[in-house]
């Protein structure tokens, strides 16, 4: 784990903080494309549908085109990563970083492969 945080990879954390408040969400997660554009959104469970936090910041970047990722956070009070929100970096980018975060914002860990 780095230990510090570029202010891009900062940027990222705070944004899936504030998706997840924003909402009272299980979870909150932000990506970067390879172009710098930042998504973030907060977990859905509906009836019909349920998406993690990441997966719907991954879908949100691509349905706005974006075909790579540079970086990703979560932010969380589980302990690990999702794999299905993982699956969904990793469909667009084999090595960029995904940050666990707590719900404060400390980085607990770094998912890089």
């Amino acid at each position: 784990m780095p230990d510090e945080l570029t202010p891009e990879d900062a940027k990222l954390v705070t944004l899936a903080r504030s998706a997840r408040a924003r909402t009272g969400a299980v979870e909150g997660a932000a990506v970067r494309d390879g172009d710098g554009r930042t998504y973030a959104a907060a977990s859905v469970v509906l009836p019909s549908l349920t998406l993690t936090a990441l997966q719907l910041a991954v879908a949100s970047a691509v349905s706005a085109g974006a075909v790579k990722l540079e970086a990703a956070a979560v932010v969380t009070e589980a302990s690990t990563l999702d794999g299905a929100g993982l699956a969904t970096v990793r469909d667009l980018s084999a090595d960029a970083p995904v940050y666990l975060a707590g719900p404060d914002g400390t980085v607990l860990g770094v998912v890089t492969d």
